[in-house]
């Protein structure tokens, strides 16, 4: 899992799996951010899978899935507002991480 990270509290990366959840709170990770949409290529854990693993192991989630450019604009709020009510650090995942670091960019303008 290639983690990029963006600033001091946020970090971005492609699909993570519900097993990565225990290395992610290993890395100190509090909170994840899903910006892909359930269903977007074969094979692909679904949103209530990682959210589970990912609340059995005592992470914070929300879901804010970003399926278009359009989608960066409509929900850089709902972004921002997520960064503002979970705690940090956060790590946003989509399917290689450059939708949410483009997200992160966006609700910070």
């Amino acid at each position: 899992m290639d983690i990029i990270r963006l600033d001091d509290t946020v970090s971005v990366a492609g699909q993570i799996a519900p097993q990565d959840m225990r290395a992610l709170v290993d890395q100190g990770f509090r909170s994840i951010i899903c910006n892909r949409p359930d269903g977007e290529e074969p094979g692909q854990p679904a949103w209530a899978e990682v959210e589970a693993a990912a609340k059995e192991a005592g992470l914070e989630t929300r879901f804010i899935p970003i399926a278009s450019a359009e989608d960066i604009v409509a929900r850089k709020d709902d972004f921002a507002q997520a960064l503002a009510q979970i705690p940090a650090p956060v790590l946003a995942f989509c399917r290689t991480g450059n939708r949410s670091g483009r997200l992160y960019e966006a609700s910070r303008s």
